[in-house]
């Protein structure tokens, strides 16, 4: 499923990434981690092919014409509890730098939502290390709330 999103004057085409899409995504991704290692190709083949099969897992990106100019990662996960709905996890939001302000994020970002809802999710969530004022804003405006303490654990080096 694809939509267009609102982008002043630009056919801006919200949809789940294919393969062909990898080197445009590795280039966005760049906006989200500069100072990430750079994948060598063959490693970031097989990662995107083991998304695209993975269940319950899509990247879902806004496309002008070609290039990615922002995407999402949505995870929906099954579960044992709330009646056995599942609930989905957001990661790796990213606009390109020359795309941010335009309503794009929070178009692929509803577009997220709208995914997780049809699969019966009863929740989506989203942890940010941001603490931008202004990051924690757009996410409220997109309607998470912030009201629940997240933790995680990196691996050991």
């Amino acid at each position: 499923m694809s939509e267009i999103a609102p982008e002043s004057g630009a056919d801006i085409v919200v949809r789940s990434v294919a393969m062909a899409d990898l080197p445009t995504l590795l280039a966005l991704y760049r906006h989200l981690n500069a100072e990430d290692p750079i994948l060598e190709l063959g490693l970031a083949e097989s990662r995107l092919t083991e998304v695209l099969a993975h269940p319950g897992m899509t990247i879902l990106a806004a496309f002008d014409g070609d290039e990615a100019v922002s995407s999402v990662t949505l995870v929906v996960i099954p579960n044992l509890t709330r009646g056995g709905a599942p609930y989905a996890l957001i990661e790796n939001v990213v606009t390109h730098a020359d795309h941010r302000r335009r309503g794009l994020a929070g178009t692929v970002i509803r577009r997220a939502f709208a995914s997780a809802w049809e699969r019966n999710c009863y929740k989506v969530m989203l942890l940010t290390g941001s603490k931008n004022p202004a990051t924690l804003r757009f996410y409220a405006n997109c309607g998470f709330k912030q009201d629940k303490t997240g933790f995680h654990i990196r691996r050991p080096a």
